[in-house]
């Protein structure tokens, strides 16, 4: 589990297409996914706020903020594109931790204060803030741009803490619907170990049925 500054700094390019993402429509915008007591999904709509203190959350009182001071498992997703790109998208998953350095609220209200021109909602000072930590994350293009291809790049975070391991993102066929299997792995690695190479094993492609823009589910793609 990684912050998203170290992501940034781990994955410049994937970092910087997961914030054009978010921010494709002036603020940040997208749809947050967390677990309910009862262990069932739930989604939200939100506005993530990535500043140089990281990626976070303001949230206000609701089902929600009891979900993450509950269990901080989430996942957040991008707001959809319209066509010719409707494929588009990015989904980091991970866990929330609510913020108590006074230093980090003022540089993230401060992040706010300037996309929106000043224009906040009652209760913004009173709100609470949660960071995002990443653990996995997907980049799903519906046409390739100059540094990804067509179709799902998938990170995960696992092996960074080793010592001259850096891990590359695996990018997949853009015929794809996402990871139906595993990753490629060497002989004798157990399906749960990571992995460093540039494969991923592919179960199906895309049906010629298929419903268009429809983006893989970021944790059956990355799992």
């Amino acid at each position: 589990m990684i912050t998203w500054t170290q992501f940034e700094r781990h994955q410049p390019a994937l970092a910087d297409a997961g914030r054009r993402q978010f921010y494709q429509f002036g603020i940040g915008l997208g749809f947050l996914a967390t677990i309910r007591r009862d262990g069932g999904p739930r989604v939200h709509p939100v506005c993530p706020v990535i500043s140089p203190a990281g990626l976070h959350l303001l949230i206000g009182a609701g089902p929600k903020r009891q979900d993450l001071r509950r269990d901080g498992r989430y996942a957040l997703h991008s707001e959809t594109c319209p066509p010719p790109r409707h494929d588009d998208g990015f989904a980091v998953i991970g866990r929330a931790r609510e913020v108590t350095e006074a230093e980090t609220a003022r540089v993230v209200r401060g992040q706010v204060l300037a996309e929106r021109d000043g224009k906040v909602w009652p209760g913004f000072d009173e709100e609470p803030i949660f960071e995002l930590s990443l653990e996995r994350c997907l980049l799903m293009l519906t046409q390739a741009d100059d540094r990804f291809p067509a179709g799902p790049t998938i990170w995960k975070a696992q092996g960074l803490a080793t010592p001259g391991v850096r891990r590359s993102p695996i990018s997949l066929s853009s015929g794809s619907s996402g990871l139906a299997g595993s990753w490629a792995r060497g002989k004798g690695q157990r399906h749960d170990e990571p992995c460093d190479g540039g494969q991923a094993c592919l179960g199906r492609a895309r049906s010629p049925g298929s419903r268009r823009g429809r983006v893989p589910d970021p944790a059956a793609a990355a799992d």
